[in-house]
């Protein structure tokens, strides 16, 4: 039998071991720091802040009887079920009652179940209901009130109904005399009251008895039903598994890309629009994708800025470890790293005050983003599995599961988060893949072994035409992606990928140190065709003119043992900026620094190669820029785990029984929290208490305090019978207790 408290502090004690924990569990901010004793978790449980984080979390079932119990003052479970327009004896919402009992929002007494005080006040006017008002009739009186109503009479009662509960009586006009003479008997009768001149309020007790006990119109105990057909989910499986591969294809391109040209970070920082644009032009996607999926490998620790003087976007090394993993492992990094992101992707682009938003800028961190992509998939993982809604029935389904939190938002942004999920992977054709389920729980790696079986298989050759095209008849990996990477450009993508194989790869891979023989020897390794003759000729072609001639410093020197190449250069007009000049048949000099004549040199297709020091040349690596990856604390939800709440509980329950006594007649020491809710629970109700209040000498005067408003750190009201109002400084009061 559940014991009858006359507070929520004494329900608490009543509750076992076990309800506490799992309290501190669903309510975790009740936790930190460790309530010294159950009645300063009693108090901290009917703060503001912490009542209005546990009512964001309430569904729309929970969040109406809530309501109702609000409503009622105090009631039992049948009455309850009864406002509700259920049976008594429902055990839906005798299921609801228990659970809201459970997180400390309401509360059993012996009257029934009564909210808790601040729950009533920030749940405010409930359903559209009035406030009470104590002239208001009731029982046979109201009954009689509003038999004697006449149709304007009713119509007027019947628009305040349902809510809003106040309405504006008409104020001239020869139309308007019959409503107006009809509101006046209506206020007569006290079936109205007047808040001014011309608004008149409907109150609550008026209004119960015309929705005939209901509190609701429409009571939503239930979620939206889905009723329409669902998708295969091996279909599903295979599409979120073909989205995932091309996930990995662009990521690791992305990486190679930047790897190799690292763009530079912004002054303000961030990644400018034009290198966006190019990311977007070498993923063959949208400049929204590119956004997302820059912002992704950021969150998974794969892309960072170096620490230089001249700082880049460039790949870490834990990119080069990540390269190593399965493609499911891959996968389930960068869909973690998505879920949990503080970064709102979808905001690159917009106005924020001083500019548009930059990728990677400290202006695209977005919360509510991240908790509005939590609550659709989870909302998505409720559904049966292959189920495809559209946004307007997910809108309805959130709204049901998290009715505060969907009203302070015109825009939900759901339609964001599916696009953002499927080009993750962990939706197929709009339905939850069943490897998402893995990513949501934090299952990792289970959820990475399941995708792993749904990304198609990468292949490692590809098949080279005379055209000097080479098709990938899949996802490249190994050897096969380093050589097409290295030697040609996508010209297009699909389920079979066409690298065009070019003068500039091929200068590339000579500029690596490889030679002709090399590079023929490494396309024959993976091409089932074989090395088609007009390749043959072009890589020949390139390598005999490759490295004629040479760069230095001196700024900088152009040599070359070919002196009719350099009369090539210097009658170059497009390499006037390098203010190159001869001062030997086959050496020219420039004062501009040897990397950006070298740059341009080869922009201009002159094939030159770096030459150290000592005179021999100087190799280069594709995979040269790393940064390191600066540690970043993750971001997550504070929680609570049941063993740690375990032991909160413990200390709490220990506290019980070694409360601190007061001395000389003083109200024992309370804990700041407690002092505050005992004060505006005595405001509320009017009732005297004693308090412990430090003067400013230092001393503790025992103080009978009836107290009338708590705010802004002080408490109002008159001592013992003096009629003077005293404020008083909330930090000084040392101990509250209720006088006898």
């Amino acid at each position: 039998m559940p014991i009858r408290a006359r507070s929520l502090a004494d329900d608490l004690r009543g509750r076992s071991q076990e309800d506490l924990v799992a309290l501190l569990v669903e309510r975790p901010d009740l936790a930190r720091p460790t309530p010294a004793d159950l009645t300063t978790l009693a108090a901290r449980a009917t703060t503001r802040a912490s009542v209005q984080r546990a009512l964001d979390g309430l569904d729309l079932a929970h969040l109406q009887t809530l309501e109702v119990i609000c409503v009622l003052g105090a009631a039992p479970v049948g009455e309850i079920a009864t406002a509700l327009g259920e049976p008594k004896r429902s055990p839906l919402v005798a299921e609801l009652v228990e659970r809201l009992c459970a997180l400390a929002l309401c509360w059993r007494s012996p009257e029934g179940f009564r909210a808790a005080r601040t729950v009533q006040e920030v749940v405010g006017a409930p359903a559209g209901l009035g406030p009470e008002t104590e002239d208001a009739p009731t029982g046979q009186e109201l009954t009689e009130a509003l038999d004697g109503l006449d149709r304007r009479q009713r119509a007027i009662l019947d628009a305040l109904t349902w809510g809003p509960p106040v309405g504006v009586l008409p104020s001239g006009g020869s139309g308007d005399a019959a409503m107006r003479e009809a509101g006046e008997h209506l206020l007569g009768q006290r079936l109205l009251r007047r808040t001014d001149e011309s608004h008149v309020l409907l109150p609550r007790q008026v209004a119960l008895r015309l929705r005939g006990g209901r509190v609701h119109r429409q009571a939503e105990l239930a979620p939206p039903a889905w009723t329409d057909p669902t998708l295969d989910a091996d279909l599903v499986d295979a599409t979120a598994g073909g989205r995932a591969a091309q996930l990995l294809e662009q990521a690791a391109e992305l990486l190679d890309e930047w790897g190799t040209r690292p763009p530079r970070v912004l002054r303000t920082g961030g990644l400018a629009v034009r290198d966006l644009a190019r990311a977007a032009t070498l993923l063959e996607a949208t400049t929204a994708e590119a956004a997302w999926l820059v912002e992704v490998l950021h969150a998974a620790g794969l892309i960072a800025a170096d620490e230089s003087a001249d700082p880049s976007w460039m790949p870490t090394g834990e990119s080069d470890d990540w390269a190593e993993l399965t493609a499911g492992e891959r996968w389930a990094a960068l869909a973690t790293a998505w879920h949990g992101m503080a970064a709102g992707p979808s905001v690159v682009g917009t106005p924020d005050g001083t500019g548009k938003v930059n990728a990677l800028s400290t202006q695209t961190s977005w919360p509510f983003g991240r908790q509005r992509r939590h609550d659709v998939l989870a909302a998505l993982a409720t559904l049966p599995a292959g189920s495809s809604p559209t946004t307007d029935f997910l809108v309805d389904l959130l709204r049901w599961r998290h009715p505060i939190r969907m009203s302070r938002s015109i825009d939900p942004g759901i339609d964001v988060v599916l696009r953002e999920a499927d080009w993750a992977g962990l939706t197929g054709r709009g339905a939850l893949a069943t490897a998402a389920h893995g990513i949501l729980t934090g299952d990792v790696v289970a959820a990475g072994q399941r995708m792993d079986s749904h990304i198609p298989e990468a292949v490692e050759h590809v098949l080279v035409q005379a055209d000097l095209t080479a098709v990938a008849p899949g996802r490249l990996d190994g050897p096969a992606r380093s050589v097409m990477r290295l030697l040609g450009q996508v010209e297009s993508r699909g389920g079979a990928t066409v690298h065009r194989i070019t003068e500039s790869g091929i200068r590339r891979a000579l500029d690596l140190g490889w030679s002709a023989d090399r590079v023929l020897s490494e396309v024959s390794a993976v091409s089932r065709t074989g090395v088609p003759q007009p390749l043959d000729y072009l890589v020949r072609d390139v390598a005999r003119r490759h490295g004629v001639a040479r760069v230095g410093s001196v700024g900088s020197y152009v040599r070359s043992d070919d002196p009719a190449l350099l009369d090539r250069v210097l009658a170059d007009r497009t390499l006037g900026m390098l203010q190159l000049r001869r001062i030997a048949p086959t050496v020219l000099v420039s004062p501009v620094p040897a990397g950006t004549v070298l740059d341009v040199l080869r922009e201009r297709q002159y094939g030159p190669v770096p030459e150290g020091e000592d005179g021999g040349l100087t190799m280069v690596s594709l995979q040269d820029h790393r940064a390191t990856r600066r540690p970043v604390a993750p971001t997550r939800v504070r929680t609570v785990d049941a063993e740690t709440a375990a032991r909160i509980v413990a200390t709490m329950v220990s506290g019980e029984s070694s409360r601190p006594a007061g001395g000389n007649g003083l109200p024992a020491p309370t804990d700041p929290v407690v002092t505050s809710s005992l004060l505006r629970e005595a405001a509320a109700e009017r009732l005297p208490v004693w308090i412990g209040y430090a003067d400013e000498v230092g001393g503790i005067q025992r103080l009978l305090l009836r107290p009338t408003a708590v705010e802004q750190g002080r408490v109002r009201g008159t001592v013992a019978d003096q009629d003077t109002p005293r404020s008083f400084l909330l930090h000084r009061i040392s101990g509250v207790a209720a006088a006898d």
